[in-house]
């Protein structure tokens, strides 16, 4: 009887133990994240269904205001427009009730010279890549080799996921696709116009069909 006491006993100490160990696994894993972060960490995971690989992402090396995230946004854009504001690198996607997703956003030279209101005419998973003669002329020992293009993949400066916008029929040349890059996230960079993290670059390219309105602030 004795013995059994004890066990019943050891049984009820390992019980009651066994949250607070388990909410210390999870603290210390959550160390050095806020509340953003950690809530925003699952979007960010590698996703294996897709043709190449796209990485997890360590986001307690991301400015959490740079990371995916619903957000109160007042503005006269109807629901479905993404608005662009590179001076902040930031892009929004409106929703309805005065909210949108916001994403982080990196800026290359091109992603500052259009402004205004376009659509997107073409979408584009794992996009095909060429380098502008701008480009090859100004680092020719990177560029060079790929006057003829890169085909799309992971070492593709296009990432994941393309959007393509025109304006009157026009390409504008302006693109918002992803990155393998998420160091670049909230800076200006050399080239390119609004990259993206590719997880971010997934999801928006899944939510936003052709003709979606885009506006560059």
């Amino acid at each position: 009887m004795f013995a059994h006491l004890q066990n019943a006993a050891r049984t009820l100490f390992l019980a009651a133990t066994l949250p607070l160990t388990v909410a210390g696994c999870v603290t210390t894993d959550a160390a050095g994240l806020d509340g953003r972060q950690l809530a925003g960490a699952a979007h960010y995971a590698a996703i294996a269904s897709e043709k190449s690989r796209v990485d997890a992402i360590d986001v307690s090396v991301v400015d959490p205001r740079f990371l995916r995230q619903v957000v109160v946004y007042r503005t006269r854009e109807p629901p479905g427009t993404i608005v662009v504001d590179p001076h902040n690198r930031l892009l929004y996607l409106v929703e309805e009730g005065g909210k949108a997703v916001r994403y982080g956003v990196g800026v290359g030279r091109a992603g500052l010279e259009f402004t205004g209101t376009a659509n997107i005419q073409l979408k584009r998973e794992w996009p095909h890549w060429t380098p502008t003669v701008a480009m090859i002329a100004r680092e020719p020992k990177r560029y060079a080799r790929w006057a003829r293009g890169m085909e799309g993949g992971e070492g593709n400066p296009l990432g994941a996921r393309a959007l393509y916008l025109f304006k009157g029929g026009r390409d504008t040349r302006y693109r918002i696709h992803g990155t393998t890059e998420p160091q670049s996230i909230g800076k200006a960079v050399s080239s390119g116009c609004i990259r993206m993290m590719n997880q971010d670059i997934i999801d928006l390219y899944g939510r936003v069909p052709l003709h979606t309105k885009v506006v560059v602030l």
